[in-house]
């Protein structure tokens, strides 16, 4: 018999999935955009692994609840929803800043300067943190440790990467050296 946390993990990660589906025709949208207007991909090869590592970490999380009977206290369960709803706060922020320049992939438009308003005068890489946060958060409110740790870590490796060519790229395009004095992670309000 499957557990109720077991059903509810499912649910979660299915609605997730969803959002993250409209996620990537609204970036499919965005990148014909700025492709028509001279825009640059960068580190594609990337995208294969982020597509495995998302999707993984969605059906993981429920299945190792589900098989490994999985529970979290009712404090690490709103722990664990308060820092996914951060991280979905972080990530729409940026979204909303970016507008049409937002995408799933590396992409530059040359001659563009890069965005430092909104969240982005604070934060270097809000988006990238709302998703460090979801992959730790989302197991863990059905206490799916394994499945927290694991994501996170490959999430990390990943994200090296990816932060090394998106700077690479916005220097080389978008004059991106104003923004080193803005943090990557760690949100500075005094701006």
């Amino acid at each position: 018999m499957v557990s109720r946390a077991a059903w509810t993990a499912t649910a979660l990660a299915a609605a997730v999935g969803v959002q993250r589906l409209w996620e990537v025709q609204k970036s499919a949208r965005h990148e014909r955009a700025l492709r028509a207007k001279g825009a640059r991909e960068h580190a594609p090869e990337q995208m294969r692994w982020m597509r495995l590592l998302h999707g993984a970490w969605l059906v993981a999380a429920p299945v190792e609840v589900a098989l490994l009977r999985r529970r979290a206290s009712p404090a690490v369960t709103a722990a664990a929803l308060g820092c996914f709803a951060v991280g979905q706060g972080l990530r729409f922020a940026a979204m909303h800043e970016l507008g049409e320049r937002w995408t799933v992939r590396v992409m530059t438009l040359p001659g563009s300067p890069a965005v430092e308003t909104g969240i982005f005068r604070h934060l270097r890489h809000p988006n990238y943190l709302g998703v460090v946060l979801e992959m730790a958060a989302l197991p863990m409110i059905h206490g799916a440790t394994l499945t927290a740790v694991v994501a996170s870590v490959a999430n990390a490796l990943l994200l090296r990467a990816r932060i090394a060519a998106e700077e690479e790229a916005l220097r080389a395009d978008s004059g991106y050296e104003a923004l080193d004095r803005t943090p990557r992670f760690v949100p500075d309000f005094s701006a």
